[in-house]
């Protein structure tokens, strides 16, 4: 059914997609949650934002623990500019599952592109980076922040080390990579 789910989706038929994914009977609350995530992703992919954040707070209203839909709910939240909101859930995520590199690094960047609260950015960051060392994104982050706070050369170790990592460099790296050295 997700197969089936995920080709209509592509194709653009996102109401015949989620009348597939309606039909799914889920056996147990693992698969609830993951049609949840689905029928989120494809309102994300036909960028109806407001629609994939309904989705996903409805299902939090029902899995209020759940780590993904914390997450995925935090992360439409953002795109909204709910930052209030997308705070508070990744806050709530890191209390549940203190080893989610993720959440760390989702709440520090953000605070970090908007310009707020650089120390405790940086701390969110760099705690991301102890528990996933090699996340290309969590590198960029760390990296960023050090630019933020004016050190230089140790944002450009970082940016560099992040866009190396990846034989088809990120664009936003690659950005953040230009905009330092520009300075520098």
């Amino acid at each position: 059914r997700l197969r089936e789910v995920a080709l209509l989706g592509k194709a653009g038929k996102l109401d015949e997609a989620r009348e597939a994914l309606h039909r799914a009977i889920p056996k147990n609350d693992q698969q609830r949650v993951q049609l949840i995530l689905v029928e989120a992703q494809l309102f994300r992919e036909g960028k109806q934002y407001e629609m994939c954040y309904q989705v996903l707070e409805q299902g939090l209203e029902k899995f209020p623990e759940h780590a993904e839909l914390l997450y995925s709910t935090a992360m439409a939240a953002e795109k909204l500019k709910k930052n209030v909101l997308f705070e508070k859930l990744i806050r709530k995520l890191i209390k549940i599952d203190p080893g989610n590199a993720h959440a760390y690094n989702a709440l520090g960047y953000s605070l970090l592109d908007r310009n707020v609260r650089i120390p405790e950015a940086m701390r969110l960051v760099e705690k991301a980076h102890q528990l996933a060392p090699d996340d290309v994104a969590i590198m960029d982050s760390v990296g960023w922040g050090h630019y933020l706070m004016g050190n230089l050369d140790k944002s450009i170790e970082f940016l560099r080390r992040a866009f190396n990592a990846n034989p088809n460099p990120d664009p936003e790296i690659a950005a953040h990579l230009g905009e330092v050295l520009w300075q520098q």
